[in-house]
């Protein structure tokens, strides 16, 4: 009798987030016609996407980035990748799992109104103008969370993934700021973030209770100093000043599964 398969696991909004990283044995021999067949039929799932990428410096030799909306299928792609040069020739050094999700400090139309619309635009909430520039701002919204919660990953040839927390010592206890403090510093944080558009594009995703740190952060480029410069920048940022704590960082290269083995295994593919 055939085993019966699990249902779906399908969170009520987003899609889960699966980055693994392994150094491979440069001994191995990899089936790169297999490699391929194997991507083309994971990718071939609804809405699933699979980065893969090799990995500079010494931290990791390859990577992949899995995301869909179905647990079981994002679990069991990062199971059949970790084979794909044959049971033991890549060793996993590093992995976390997390949930693309909305930002509790989003801007509200309510704060949009009142700040914007009003504040700084002298507005009257009676106006055409007023009614026309609250529903451009409402459409910009929802791409913006619809972007984050399903996103369509950049095929930008750089990517950085790095995780964070923030800190919970005495005097610098994030948690222990109200909701409208944390705000506050979020926004300049955003602001910060707005000035790379076009150069960077960027995935924050949450891992509360799912994996060690409590989110993934996701950067695209087309040119690696844009990424060391973002980062640099934020530093400064309060939010980061004070609060923030990181876990190591990764850049990969983009690449298809012949390129990234004759890249990573030159030596090993003739």
């Amino acid at each position: 009798m055939s085993p019966v398969p699990p249902a779906p696991i399908v969170p009520r909004e987003g899609w889960h987030v699966l980055h693994l990283y392994f150094h491979i044995d440069p001994n191995a021999m990899p089936d790169a016609a297999y490699f391929r067949r194997l991507l083309m039929e994971l990718r071939s799932k609804p809405d699933m996407q699979i980065l893969v990428f090799s990995v500079v410096g010494n931290k990791a030799d390859v990577g992949f980035m899995i995301t869909g909306p179905d647990l079981l299928e994002v679990d069991g792609a990062g199971k059949q990748l970790a084979q794909v040069c044959g049971p033991g020739a890549l060793e996993n050094v590093y992995g976390c799992y997390s949930l693309t999700e909305r930002s509790e400090y989003t801007t509200s139309d309510e704060d949009y109104a009142a700040q914007t619309l009003v504040g700084e635009l002298k507005l009257d909430p009676a106006s055409e103008e007023y009614a026309t520039k609250l529903e451009e701002f409402r459409v910009r919204m929802e791409k913006y969370l619809n972007d984050r919660l399903y996103p369509n990953l950049a095929d930008w040839p750089v990517m950085c993934f790095y995780t964070m927390q923030k800190r919970r010592d005495p005097g610098q206890n994030w948690y222990a700021l109200s909701f409208d403090a944390r705000k506050k510093l979020m926004a300049g944080h955003a602001r910060v973030g707005r000035t790379y558009a076009g150069r960077i594009r960027q995935l924050i995703t949450g891992c509360t209770g799912l994996d060690d740190d409590e989110w993934g952060v996701t950067l695209f480029a087309k040119d690696v100093s844009e990424i060391k410069s973002i980062v640099y920048e934020m530093r400064f940022d309060e939010v980061s000043a004070q609060y923030a704590e990181f876990g190591p960082f990764f850049i990969g290269i983009q690449m298809e599964p012949d390129a990234l083995l004759a890249h990573v295994l030159p030596s090993r593919i003739g």
